[in-house]
């Protein structure tokens, strides 16, 4: 395992330390546990901003897409609990 040294606003420690003995860790797990969540947090919107940016280009090249409203109603209902079928995509002219 690698050793990283951190240089803190005093400010910044205090609260860490607060909150860390607050949740029953240590300041260092604390922190350890804030950079891999924030690490996981960017990695996660790069790749979706990625697959975000494979459909326009798919759509672009394709012009297939699903409508709108079809893909709203059909969410609306799974969060109610309502059985609908899919929408189909469709080719746009």
């Amino acid at each position: 395992m690698a050793t990283t040294s951190l240089k803190l606003p005093d400010s910044l420690k205090e609260r860490i330390v607060k909150l860390a003995a607050d949740t029953g860790k240590s300041a260092h797990a604390f922190m350890v546990e804030a950079i891999a969540e924030q690490t996981d947090r960017i990695e996660e919107d790069r790749a979706f901003m990625a697959r975000a940016e494979a459909s326009l280009k798919h759509y672009q090249e394709t012009g297939i897409a699903y409508d709108a409203d079809d893909a709203s109603a059909y969410f609306r209902a799974k969060i109610q609990g309502i059985d609908l079928p899919k929408p189909q995509p469709i080719k746009r002219g």
